[in-house]
C-alpha cells in the first residue's frame, strides 16, 4: 500500500529536467516530445522516472540507493526552459528527500553548431543534510558540434556549495533513429555515447604509497585535512570518471519513453566516498500537455 500510495504522489506531482547527471545532460530539452509547427510558443510537460543510483559529477547523492522523481517543465519558444524536480528515496524520511529547479537555454545556429546553458539549484531536507548532501548550485555551458558520424558536446560548469568546483566534461554520441512505424508517428531511437568527466581530485601521499580520492564538495562533512606529518594531500585537475550508455526512445510527438542502461568506470578510490562504478539504469517518461 506504501509503495502504490507512493508512486500515486510521484505521478501526481508529475519530469524533465533531472535527467541522470552523472555526465551532461547534453542540450536541455532535446528529449522532450516535439511540438507541431503552428502550436503556441509556450509548452508545458510532465513526467516521472526511476533509477536505481543518481550520480552527480562523480559521486551519488542518493547514497547509492534506488530513487523516484518526477517533475515539470515549462518551455518556451522551445529553447528555454524551466523545470521543478522532486526527488524520493526509499526508507528515508520525509517522503520528498530533496528537491531541484533548473533554468535552461538551448539554440541551434545551423546544421553543425548548437549551444545551451543552464543552472541548477539542488535542495535537501533539512534532516537529510549529514546523510545525504549539504545544498548546491550548479551552471554550466554546454558546446555542442554535429561531425556527421558523431554529435561532440563540450561543456564546463562550476559547482557552488562548502567549496566551489569546476567541472569539464567531453561527450560523443551517435543517434539513430527507426522509420515510423504507422500514421501515428511512432518512432524508437538509440543515442549510444562515451562520456568523459574531469574535475578536482585530491593526490594523497603517504609512506605506503600514493592515491587518488575524491572530497564532493557539495557534502558537509568533508574528511580531508591539510598536510601533516606522514601525509601530503595535493588538488589537482583530472580525469574523474567514464560513462557508456545507449539511451533508447520510444516516442510520438506527445509521449516519449526513454530507458538509459549505462555502465560507470570510477578512476578514483575512495573508501568513505566509493566512486559509483558498475551498471546504472534510468526509466523515464516524459508527456507533453500543450
Amino acid at each position: 500500500m506504501k509503495t502504490i500510495i507512493i508512486s500515486l504522489f510521484l505521478l501526481l506531482l508529475s519530469l524533465y529536467g533531472l535527467a541522470q547527471t552523472d555526465s551532461l545532460d547534453t542540450l536541455s530539452g532535446t528529449s522532450l516530445p516535439g511540438k507541431e509547427s503552428g502550436q503556441s510558443k509556450h509548452s508545458l510537460y510532465a513526467g516521472l522516472g526511476y533509477g536505481n543510483n543518481m550520480i552527480y559529477l562523480g559521486s551519488t547523492i542518493s547514497g547509492n540507493q534506488p530513487f523516484g522523481y518526477a517533475a515539470i517543465t515549462y518551455g518556451f519558444k522551445d529553447e528555454l526552459f524551466a523545470t521543478v524536480s522532486p526527488v524520493y528515496l526509499s526508507g528515508m524520511s520525509p517522503l520528498i528527500s530533496f528537491y531541484s529547479g533548473t533554468v535552461s537555454w538551448t539554440h541551434t545556429f545551423n546544421s553543425w553548431f548548437d549551444m545551451a546553458a543552464n543552472v541548477s539549484r539542488y535542495h535537501v531536507a533539512p534532516s537529510l543534510i549529514d546523510t545525504l548532501f549539504n545544498h548546491f548550485s550548479y551552471g554550466n555551458v554546454t558546446f555542442g558540434f554535429d561531425w556527421k558520424l558523431i554529435y561532440t558536446t563540450i561543456s564546463g560548469g562550476v559547482l557552488l556549495s562548502t567549496e566551489n568546483r569546476g567541472y569539464l566534461q567531453v561527450k560523443n554520441s551517435r543517434y539513430f533513429q527507426t522509420p515510423e512505424f504507422s500514421k501515428k508517428k511512432l518512432f524508437f531511437s538509440f543515442d549510444p555515447y562515451f562520456n568523459m568527466l574531469f574535475g578536482t581530485v585530491t593526490k594523497v601521499e603517504t609512506v605506503e604509497g600514493t592515491t587518488i580520492t575524491l572530497t564532493p564538495p557539495f557534502h558537509s562533512n568533508g574528511k580531508h585535512n591539510q598536510s601533516g606529518s606522514g601525509t601530503k594531500y595535493t588538488n589537482i585537475f583530472s580525469l574523474m570518471e567514464i560513462d557508456l550508455g545507449i539511451p533508447v526512445d520510444f516516442y510520438t510527438d506527445r509521449f516519449t519513453l526513454e530507458i538509459e542502461p549505462s555502465y560507470v568506470f570510477s578512476i578514483y578510490d575512495d573508501a568513505l566516498y566509493p566512486g559509483p562504478k558498475g551498471l546504472i539504469f534510468m526509466l523515464s517518461c516524459y508527456l507533453r500537455i500543450l
